[in-house]
């Protein structure tokens, strides 16, 4: 990593901009792994950028961060239609995620299929079946021992059809795919509510169903309605008892809470800076 560091910082000063707007140069140079885990499965920030130019001249307008991510994903960016609302967007997501209770019907599913392995980077996280009831070491236990065949089916599965598996006490799901898997412009969707959590990092994150997470399991484009852009402008700094959370409450209350339905709430302005990674990613946006 210390070359690719020391060519980062290059370019930043060289060009005078962060690390974000200068990786798709970097990845024109050096293909870069999604992940620790998947050294052959690669960022491809310069199909993203690509797409994103095909839609905004098609739309004639500047986009928002979060349209850039999410249209840069467009199957067909050429012919799709986009209207926000309203239109179907058919999306091809980097990567997906499931925990142990709704993964064990996806991979049933995706079983089903026929297909020797999945289309896109997929990782099972074995947090939900523990129970809180004692304490962390023997409620751990207490799990392996009452859940032994699900994390069985979900180990063996996983192995076969080349889906990364991750065991009961290895972490929360929501922790572990910001640690290991998000990274600034990955689509990424997840089994589970709380899946906007990778958003912290610059990307979009979206909760869905078991059967969602199959089909770009299998290959086949995801269909999501076009998100409506909800843009709220932070000025000020968080200080004394403030936190994220009012943020997002002060957000709610104005909107209500089906305000924020099919849309991507999207922070901008300059009190954004006082917000960390994790406390953002809690009113980056709803499940769509």
């Amino acid at each position: 990593m210390a070359p690719y560091s020391l060519l980062v910082t290059r370019l930043q000063k060289a060009l005078g901009v962060r690390q974000y707007h200068v990786a798709s140069v970097l990845c024109q140079r050096a293909k870069v792994a999604m992940s620790h885990f998947e050294p052959n499965e690669y960022i491809h920030y310069d199909l993203l950028e690509k797409n994103i130019n095909i839609v905004r001249k098609r739309l004639n307008r500047p986009l928002t961060l979060s349209e850039k991510i999410v249209y840069g994903h467009l199957d067909d960016p050429a012919s799709q239609e986009i209207e926000r609302g309203k239109s179907y967007l058919r999306l091809r997501p980097d990567r997906v995620a499931m925990q142990d209770a709704t993964a064990q019907m996806a991979m049933l599913q995706f079983i089903s299929s026929g297909l020797s392995k999945v289309a896109v980077p997929s990782t099972i996280h074995c947090d939900h079946l523990i129970e809180a009831q004692v304490g962390g070491e023997k409620d751990l236990r207490r799990a392996k021992d009452i859940n032994q065949e699900v994390y069985n089916f979900l180990a063996t599965a996983g192995a076969k059809y080349g889906v990364g598996f991750w065991k009961p006490g290895s972490g929360i799901i929501h922790q572990i795919i910001l640690e290991n898997y998000a990274y600034p412009g990955v689509l990424l969707i997840g089994t589970d509510s709380h899946t906007p959590n990778g958003g912290g990092l610059g990307g979009i994150c979206i909760g869905v169903g078991g059967a969602d997470a199959v089909d770009v399991m299998a290959g086949i484009p995801w269909e999501l309605k076009c998100p409506k852009v909800i843009g709220v402008k932070l000025t000020g700094s968080l200080s004394g008892w403030s936190s994220p959370k009012d943020v997002i409450l002060k957000v709610a209350g104005i909107l209500t809470v089906k305000g924020g339905t099919g849309a991507i709430v999207e922070y901008h302005g300059p009190g954004v800076d006082s917000i960390s990674c994790t406390a953002a990613t809690l009113s980056w946006g709803p499940e769509l």
